[in-house]
């Protein structure tokens, strides 16, 4: 079992930053990799940005590249979604999630996650 907090989300100028933290227990932390998705409003949840176990490989959708970095501390069970230049099409309702879904399922797929946190509000006024 793992349990996933998230926190930092809030109310950003477009432009702005937030950085988005999420407190993991549970299962050994440092044993897998761990991922962030989004959803706005009336849209499907999306994939968002991938870490590996020891962070040696990141993941991101186009839309974020250049802008978010997912970076996770091991040693306090936690991943951090930096996010900056926020736009009008980044507020959503942030969630981590952790394996536990169907092995072998792509970064990007939520099948593969099996574990969710209660998510974070994000959002961008312009």
């Amino acid at each position: 079992q793992v349990q996933l907090v998230e926190s930092g989300g809030g109310l950003v100028q477009a432009g702005g930053s937030l950085r988005l933290s999420c407190a993991a227990s549970g299962r050994t932390f440092s044993s897998y990799g761990m991922g962030w998705f989004r959803q706005a409003p009336g849209k499907e949840r999306e994939f968002v940005a991938g870490i590996s176990w020891n962070g040696a490989w990141t993941y991101y959708v186009d839309s974020v590249k250049g802008r978010f970095t997912i970076s996770r501390d091991n040693a306090k069970n936690t991943v951090y979604l930096q996010m900056n230049s926020l736009t009008p099409e980044d507020p959503a309702v942030y969630y981590c999630a952790a394996p536990g879904g169907l092995s072998g399922s792509s970064w990007s797929s939520e099948a593969r996650y099996g574990y969710w946190g209660q998510g974070t509000q994000v959002t961008v006024s312009s």
